[in-house]
């Protein structure tokens, strides 16, 4: 595509041939640090244009400052280039270190000068689109929830198992037949996958509001993210989180906390127990995704659920005490090299994968750090220079690609990571 059409699709949001004639803004609620508030929807944004891949599974485009919708509330509904430039940095990373996210598809500088009380100001303004499987948030659910819809609660849970297929419940869940069980086990998978990501990659999220949780399971919306710069649970991205809800070390229960307002909107539907049912397993499939996870990115093969378990705990404790940067915990360690003490010992009986990748002996170890983000946007905003992005994006994608595909929770396999 030319720049010219490029720019008239993706900057002016100019229809699609034969896709969505106009833009469909979502109204949703959604529990926002804990308080409900039926006053929200797609307010700086909106889904643009849908698609199938090769595979037939249902992709999203959509926009991030393109300006007011009907639930902009008091807000001017635009993006800085920074935080455009801040999500693109955010999913290249993420994806690299085997988190299944949305991704920045596009990301075109208007021109304009915004005002923000939370950065220097005036600053440059951007539309991004953003490429997902899903829209579809908790917080939707909880709207027909409020509005006593049942009808439609019933539809958009047969849609989403629909577009968003998985595994049905285990055999011995009870209502393992009832669509809205399904959804709800389902979701659970998903969530307690997602959650296990973000520790893995020592990522903190910043905002796990229930209007930020897509049903799909894709981790998305990055506003105040950070990457741990030492192993510290208590640790939190937003300037505006003062009691740490959403601290690194809090995400797993943010998120499970998420799934039990889910569960609450598919009481419309089904009895309490069935649901409670799937809510017991967030723990469990937590931790087994933890485990595997952590082993994927030592560069080990997993082993029983205790075992990785131990190497889990033994790798945490070797990190506080050595207040190591997680990123360059797991570059030294990869393979278990350099392991000692209670870390060698939990280490004992894991076979290596056999993976010759120069970038795991060239020492140079990819994070991304806060400081390094605030040089990136030096260079774009003083000197208008692009190059170090670019360059950081290619050794982000480098690094991905000595790291392999990622552990795959069942319920994502019928959603492509692609």
């Amino acid at each position: 595509m030319e720049d010219d059409s490029w720019t008239r699709h993706f900057g002016r949001f100019a229809p699609l041939p034969g896709n969505l004639p106009h833009p469909l803004a979502m109204k949703y609620h959604g529990h926002q640090f804990r308080v409900y508030n039926p006053e929200i929807g797609d307010g700086r944004g909106f889904l643009f244009a849908q698609m199938r891949d090769g595979d037939g599974r249902l992709l999203d485009l959509g926009t991030k400052g393109s300006g007011t919708t009907p639930y902009s509330r008091t807000a001017d509904g635009r993006l800085t280039l920074k935080g455009g430039v801040r999500e693109i940095l955010a999913t290249e990373m993420l994806e690299a270190l085997g988190v299944y996210t949305s991704k920045t598809f596009s990301l075109v500088e208007t021109g304009e000068e915004l005002v923000r009380h939370d950065e220097p100001s005036p600053t440059r303004s951007s539309v991004m689109v953003r490429l997902s499987h899903g829209h579809i948030r908790i917080g939707t659910f909880q709207r027909l929830l409020a509005l006593e819809e049942r009808e439609h609660m019933a539809a958009l849970v047969d849609y989403c198992l629909e577009q968003y297929p998985g595994p049905p419940p285990p055999e011995d869940a009870p209502g393992r037949d009832e669509p809205a069980v399904v959804m709800m086990h389902q979701l659970v998978e998903r969530l307690a996958d997602l959650a296990a990501s973000w520790m893995v990659a020592g990522f903190v999220h910043g905002v796990l509001n229930t209007d930020n949780m897509n049903i799909s399971g894709e981790s998305f919306d990055y506003g105040p993210w950070r990457w741990l710069p030492a192993w510290e649970p208590g640790f939190t991205a937003a300037y505006f989180d003062q009691n740490g809800l959403y601290a690194f070390g809090r995400q797993p229960e943010a998120l499970h906390w998420n799934c039990g307002q889910f569960a609450v909107a598919m009481r419309m539907l089904t009895d309490a127990e069935p649901l409670i049912a799937a809510m017991n397993r967030f723990g469990p499939l937590y931790m087994e995704a933890i485990g595997k996870r952590w082993c994927w990115r030592l560069g080990v093969k997993p082993g029983d659920p205790e075992q990785n378990a131990k190497l889990v705990a033994a790798s945490e404790a070797a990190l506080r005490e050595s207040k190591a940067q997680p990123d360059d915990f797991f570059y030294r360690h990869r393979f278990g090299r350099s392991a000692e003490g209670s870390l060698a010992q939990a280490l004992e009986g894991f076979v290596r994968v056999e993976d010759d990748h120069d970038y795991w002996s060239e020492g140079a170890v990819e994070s991304m750090l806060i400081d390094e983000v605030e040089t990136i946007w030096s260079a774009i905003d003083e000197r208008d220079d692009w190059q170090p992005l670019h360059d950081k994006i290619a050794r982000i994608r480098r690094m991905g690609d000595a790291h392999g595909e990622p552990p795959i929770a069942p319920a994502r396999l019928g959603i492509s990571r692609g």
